[in-house]
């Protein structure tokens, strides 16, 4: 099999690719480092700096990751900028290509990511949900997947992976917290009523292989794990599996001054389910929040 892979470098990236069997598939990485990918992948894989309609042709998957990392700076003009253009441009150009191929792929998997549905109560939302909350994510994300929707054909399925927040042991929101949770400086965020749609690294490559296996899965693919809880749930599981306190509340307001807009990622949440993926006979490894943190802690 043929797969073409964008943002094969990134955490779900460099996952995915050493779950794929690259004796049997050829693989080939679009990376604008094709020094550095060489170093984090697999020797088999081929790697490409720039896109061409002869590099759609023949592939059988495509599986677009490309995107700036969405929480790794502040928010100022010019950052909200290279988050959308690194996530359009690229998915635009593909469709583009998909569309004048005269063998186009079969299947374009395309990343989006719960930030679609904005900042939301505790409704429980699944794939059919409309009443999105107006903003940054929401117009990333809503952008983002009408590019990768205008590949859609006859010959191609589309679908599109709306991830939540991936648990990973190396790199992503969990590295991130695990220091100060270690120094005993962790705790929940706010009030910690926000809901966090989480999902285990190793479920959200098992559902994109699954999604790749099953035709009847196409459009938008919720990425969470079944149970999505609180944060003040969450941060006080990791502090019971890190056998340390969770007593520290941080305030809104500082986060508000430290990150500025960035800071609704973190005081605001959504309660989404895997409806799409359940339904079609998925089965989630890490369906739990403390097995999930247990495995990936003491891994």
């Amino acid at each position: 099999m043929n797969i073409l892979i964008t943002g094969g470098t990134g955490l779900i990236g460099r996952s995915l690719i050493n779950a794929l069997n690259t004796e049997n598939d050829q693989i080939t990485v679009l990376t604008r480092d094709i020094k550095k990918a060489s170093k984090l992948l697999n020797a088999n894989i081929k790697l490409i700096s720039s896109l061409s309609l002869e590099d759609i042709e023949n592939q059988d998957t495509i599986i677009n990751l490309a995107g700036e990392p969405i929480a790794d700076k502040r928010w100022s003009y010019s950052q909200k900028n290279k988050i959308c253009k690194s996530r359009w441009d690229i998915t635009e150009k593909i469709s583009t290509y998909i569309q004048q191929a005269k063998n186009p792929p079969s299947l374009f998997i395309s990343g989006s990511a719960i930030g679609m549905y904005g900042r939301q109560d505790n409704d429980v939302i699944d794939e059919n949900f409309q009443q999105f909350h107006p903003e940054f994510t929401h117009r990333v994300c809503n952008t983002w997947e009408h590019f990768a929707l205008l590949a859609k054909s006859s010959k191609t399925r589309v679908a599109i992976l709306r991830t939540g927040i991936v648990l990973a042991k190396k790199g992503g929101a969990l590295a991130k917290m695990l220091l100060p949770f270690k120094l005993g400086l962790g705790g929940k965020i706010s009030h910690g009523k926000q809901v966090m749609s989480w999902i285990h690294i190793e479920d959200v490559i098992a559902a994109i292989i699954f999604i790749q296996n099953t035709p009847t899965l196409e459009g938008a693919v919720n990425i969470t794990a079944p149970n999505p809880v609180s944060n003040q749930v969450f941060t006080s599981t990791l502090a019971k599996v890190l056998n340390r306190p969770s007593l520290i509340t941080t305030p809104a307001f500082i986060l508000k001054v430290i990150f500025g807009e960035m800071a609704d990622l973190l005081l605001f949440g959504q309660h989404v389910v895997p409806n799409k993926l359940q339904k079609n006979g998925f089965k989630f490894k890490y369906p739990i929040i403390e097995s999930a943190l247990s495995h990936l802690i003491q891994k």
